[in-house]
Order: C-alpha cells, then sequence, then structure tokens
C-alpha cells in the first residue's frame, strides 16, 4: 500500500481475480504542459542585444510623460491662480477646465505608447470623461462671471 498511488481507489489495492479483471490498460504518458508565450529553455531563440540609446535622443518612455506634464502643469497653474485671487475664482477654473479639455485632445490624438499617465482605460472613454469634466469646470466658471 505505500507505493500505491495517491489518486487509486479502494479497488486498486492489489491485482483482482475473477470474471471481474480487466487487463491493466498502458496509456501513453500525457504530453507535457507548455505555458503560454514561454519558450522551452532548449529550444529557446537566441536573443539579440539592442543598440544602446543615443544621449541626445529622448526615449518613448520620457516621451510618454510630456502630455501628462502639460496637463499637470495647467491643472496647477489654474490651481495657483484661484488660490492667489480668489475674489475671481472663476479665471482659475477656466484654466483648470482647459487644461482638462487639453487633455481630451492629447489622449485623442495621440496613440497609446505616446499618451503615457493620460491612457488609463479605452480611448474614447478617457477622451470623453476629459471632455465632460472640462466642459463642467468650464461652464462652472462661467457661471461665476
Amino acid at each position: 500500500m505505500a507505493n500505491r498511488p495517491a489518486n487509486a481507489g479502494a479497488h486498486s489495492a492489489g491485482p483482482q481475480r475473477g470474471p471481474a479483471a480487466v487487463p491493466p490498460v498502458h496509456q501513453a504518458s500525457p504530453p507535457p504542459v507548455r505555458h503560454q508565450g514561454v519558450a522551452p529553455s532548449r529550444t529557446a531563440p537566441a536573443r539579440r542585444r539592442r543598440a544602446p540609446a543615443r544621449a541626445a535622443r529622448p526615449s518613448a518612455r520620457a516621451l510618454a510623460w510630456l502630455p501628462y506634464l502639460i496637463v499637470l502643469a495647467g491643472v496647477v497653474v489654474g490651481l495657483f491662480v484661484t488660490w492667489q485671487r480668489w475674489l475671481d475664482a472663476a479665471l482659475g477654473a477656466g484654466v483648470v477646465g482647459g487644461a482638462l479639455l487639453v487633455a481630451a485632445v492629447a489622449r485623442l490624438l495621440l496613440p497609446p505608447d505616446h499618451a503615457g499617465l493620460l491612457a488609463s482605460r479605452g480611448k474614447a472613454l478617457d477622451v470623453a470623461i476629459f471632455a465632460v469634466l472640462g466642459a463642467a469646470v468650464i461652464g462652472a466658471a462661467l457661471s461665476q462671471r
């Protein structure tokens, strides 16, 4: 019993005798499991080394931050104007709304790999959210004038 496989039932404790005895069927072992996207180590293709990036050309990752930083700067400027000119807060709110509309246009025009942190959902949903929020903030700013 100690050498019996773990999935063996009560009837596989030993050879069966009598008319119900069935000769063992020798099945082929199942094929090895291959995980998706992972090549076996023996047949893995040789990886090519990438050429080092030039120092003068900024990488795509750095450029992906640029639209986000522009929108963030616009929002910060708008909040600063609102803070400094609290009697005329509509101007600062208009700048914040404009920055959100710039984010909508940037997300609409840029490909997903260059949109950076502006791309968090699908393109249509991102553009719709930025446009609705920007229009709402600008509408609130215009209603205060």
